[in-house]
C-alpha cells in the first residue's frame, strides 16, 4: 500500500468526534474549554490565549501550519455535550517515508484522564495506519512534561530518546529538550487492542 496524505475527514467515535479545525466554528467552544488556563497551555508552543479572538487567530495559525506540513488539524468534539474541547494535529507528513507526527494536542482540563484522549488517539492512529498506510507515527514533548510522557507511553509508544536544546519555549527565554516517541505499523495491532480495552474500562466506570 502506498501511503496517502491526510485529507479533510471526520473521524467519529463513541465519545468524541474529530473534525477539521475551523476557527470560525470552534473558537468559542475552545476558549470556554481551556482559553487562558495556564496549566493547559504550560507546555504548548504558544502563550495562553486571553480572549476568544486570540484563540481564533491561534487556531488559524495551527491549522495553516499543519496543512503546510502535509497534515491536518482537528477539533476534538465531546459528543455528549456537542462542544469542541481541544484540538490535535497530523503534521510533519511524508508519504514517501510513510510517517507522520501527532501533536500540538490540548484538551480542557475537565477532560484530562478521561476517554477523550484515549479515543482521540485511537481514531487518529487507526486512520493513519489503516487508511493512510503509514508505517510510523511519532510524538514529541518537553522533557519536563512528565504528564504528557506518561500519556504517550500508555498508548504503547516506544521512547526513542532526547534531542537536547531542541527548540525555544514560548517564553522566548528558556530552551526545551524534546523527548521523542514512536510506534510502528507492526506494533499497532497490540496497541489497538489495549486502547480498546481501556475505552471499555472508561465506559464501565460511567
Amino acid at each position: 500500500m502506498v501511503a496517502k496524505s491526510p485529507a479533510p475527514i471526520v473521524l467519529d467515535g463513541r465519545s468524541v468526534r474529530l473534525e477539521p479545525l475551523d476557527p470560525s466554528v470552534h473558537a468559542a467552544d475552545l476558549f470556554a474549554a481551556g482559553g487562558g488556563d495556564e496549566e493547559v497551555w504550560r507546555w504548548l508552543p504558544a502563550e495562553p490565549p486571553r480572549s476568544e479572538e486570540e484563540l481564533r487567530a491561534l487556531a488559524g495559525r495551527v491549522a495553516a501550519a499543519a496543512g503546510s506540513a502535509g497534515g491536518l488539524a482537528f477539533a476534538v468534539v465531546e459528543k455528549s455535550g456537542g462542544r469542541a474541547v481541544g484540538w490535535t494535529t497530523y503534521h510533519d507528513v511524508s508519504t514517501v517515508d510513510e510517517r507522520l507526527e501527532i501533536g500540538w494536542t490540548w484538551y480542557g482540563r475537565a477532560y484530562w484522564r478521561t476517554a477523550v484522549n484515549t479515543e482521540s488517539k485511537l481514531l487518529l492512529m487507526t486512520h493513519a495506519f489503516e487508511d493512510l498506510g503509514m508505517g510510523r507515527i511519532m510524538w514529541k514533548t518537553d522533557h519536563l512534561n512528565t504528564r504528557s510522557q506518561q500519556a504517550i507511553s500508555r498508548l504503547g509508544a516506544v521512547r526513542e530518546g532526547v534531542w537536547r536544546r531542541h527548540c525555544l519555549r514560548s517564553d522566548g527565554v528558556t530552551w526545551r529538550d524534546s523527548v521523542f516517541f514512536s510506534m510502528l505499523a507492526d506494533e499497532w495491532p497490540d496497541a489497538k487492542a489495549r486502547l480498546r480495552a481501556r475505552l471499555t474500562e472508561h465506559s464501565a466506570r460511567g
